[in-house]
């Protein structure tokens, strides 16, 4: 019969066994499909460089991505569900700005965007660019805006996606530095609003370079000012707000992946190599230039740092303007 001690040796060993099993080594990994979690809808920024890295960090890694679309609630249904999945390595999401506003935004969140999530690696950065109807002959530039803003306080409008969007942030920070009362008009996505921007429902947007872009090249919009520290190489003529009358604006719409907390720092390793492959082929560069999003890669810690950085700046002025989703 065997000892007291040989018996916890034995359960011993095989609490090692099942937490192999639970944890499996990279190098195993992966031996199926990946499922890449989309919080938003199909069409969006954030959909095409899921569907633009998926299909070359597929290849690296000898599985195919399966995108999933898990839209609503500002990116928060995908993030729970991601969130609640087993660190196995076969969950990842991409995701955005979100991450950092949301808990600010909600009351409520059933998940944490620090603890429940592996940082995996920064993707790239799609600036908005402040619009208006090309029709308007009297807005030029910036400061127009400004000028026709402050003539007539609260009257002249601007779109957005939707509550919470890096779109209806971009405006709250403009109005803030640039000190004038617009009203925001919340939309359900960008095409609506755009709809009612051609059509002179609305003054203004600060629209995503991707959905932006083909109505400034027709000439039906007319492009003021990209939100990002410096110009956009898809639309280099068009300067930043900062250079065009709004000292210190900047606001740099990210995309990045996590995974569940639990997953693997060597599976997380593995996934963050495929995908800073993938953004240095040519193809998928050439994919991003089309959508105008411009390639960024980081480690999983430079990823941290910079959602611990980005959540204390929006957390702040959030707060300070008051602006709730629920």
């Amino acid at each position: 019969m065997p000892s007291k001690r040989h018996l916890l040796a034995l359960l011993a060993l095989a609490g090692l066994g099942l937490a192999a099993h639970a944890q499996p080594a990279a190098t195993d990994w992966p031996n199926k499909p990946i499922r890449w979690v989309v919080p938003f809808p199909p069409g969006g920024a954030m959909d095409a460089i899921a569907r633009t890295l998926g299909e070359k960090a597929g290849k690296t890694l000898g599985q195919p991505f399966v995108i999933e679309n898990r839209p609503g609630a500002g990116g928060n249904i995908g993030a729970d569900y991601v969130a609640k999945q087993p660190g196995d390595g076969y969950t990842m999401m991409i995701t955005s700005i979100g991450m950092a506003t949301n808990k600010p935004l909600y009351s409520k969140l059933n998940y944490d965007p620090v603890k429940d999530f592996a940082p995996v690696s920064l993707l790239a950065v799609v600036p908005n660019v402040l619009v208006t109807n090309a029709t308007q002959p009297d807005v030029k530039n910036i400061k127009d805006v400004i000028a026709a803003a402050r003539k007539a306080p609260g009257k002249l409008t601007y779109a957005s996606a939707g509550n919470g969007t890096s779109i209806h942030l971009a405006g709250e920070v403009f109005t803030s530095l640039a000190q004038v009362d617009m009203l925001h008009i919340p939309y359900k996505g960008s095409g609506p609003a755009v709809s009612d921007l051609l059509g002179g429902q609305v003054n203004y947007m600060f629209d995503s370079i991707t959905s932006a872009r083909p109505h400034i090249q027709s000439g039906k919009l007319r492009a003021l000012g990209v939100t990002t520290a410096k110009r956009s190489s898809t639309l280099p003529d068009v300067p930043t707000l900062a250079e065009a009358g709004v000292p210190g604006y900047e606001v740099s719409p990210w995309f990045a992946v996590f995974m569940p907390a639990s997953t693997p720092k060597a599976i997380v390793s593995k996934l963050n190599k495929a995908l800073l492959d993938a953004m240095k082929d040519p193809e998928v560069a050439k994919r991003f230039d089309t959508i105008g999003a411009e390639p960024v890669g980081s480690t999983p810690d430079e990823l941290a740092k910079h959602l611990a950085l980005e959540s204390e700046r929006w957390t702040k002025l959030i707060t300070e303007r008051g602006i709730k989703l629920d």
